[in-house]
């Protein structure tokens, strides 16, 4: 949805309840996870930090949206729960117009046995301007024992 100015509140509520329903834009769903991958992948991977603390640190941000903390777009609404199944709105401001963008968390890269990661991928709905899925994490490498922050996009 593309707007002239910044949408209010009630406008932004209205898009979240219609997109609760909305279909993903895409398939297969895990699409991030595929190697090689299909279409145009971005992927940026950095070191943020190192040990348990910053570990930590970077998860509890991560599952606080803190991505999204740009300054150009934020996310509605503002605590969604880190679970699959929750749909958010992406709103973000470009030159001169506004767009919001519906997207669902579509799976967990959560920790599987001797390894720690934390992350969950996103999928686009049909009311966002886009399509495909995006993937956040943070995880420790294990030979460094830096903690890395990932973002794994295709569209």
């Amino acid at each position: 949805m593309f707007l002239a100015q910044r949408p209010s509140a009630a406008v932004i509520e209205r898009f979240l309840d219609s997109s609760r329903g909305q279909p993903l834009s895409y398939s297969p769903v895990g699409i991030v996870r595929e190697r090689p991958v299909k279409g145009r992948l971005d992927e940026q991977v950095v070191a943020i930090g190192t040990g348990d603390d910053d570990q930590l640190r970077a998860r509890v941000a991560l599952a606080a949206w803190k991505q999204f903390d740009l300054g150009w777009v934020e996310l509605f609404p503002k605590a969604a729960p880190v679970e699959v199944g929750t749909t958010v709105a992406v709103l973000a401001r470009h030159f001169g117009f506004w767009s919001l963008n519906g997207c669902r968390i579509v799976y967990l890269a959560n920790s599987s046995e001797g390894e720690r990661r934390f992350g969950f991928a996103y999928g686009t709905l049909t009311n966002h301007a886009e399509s495909g899925e995006e993937l956040f994490e943070v995880f420790t490498d294990a030979p460094s024992g830096d903690v890395m922050y990932r973002i794994r996009a295709i569209s």
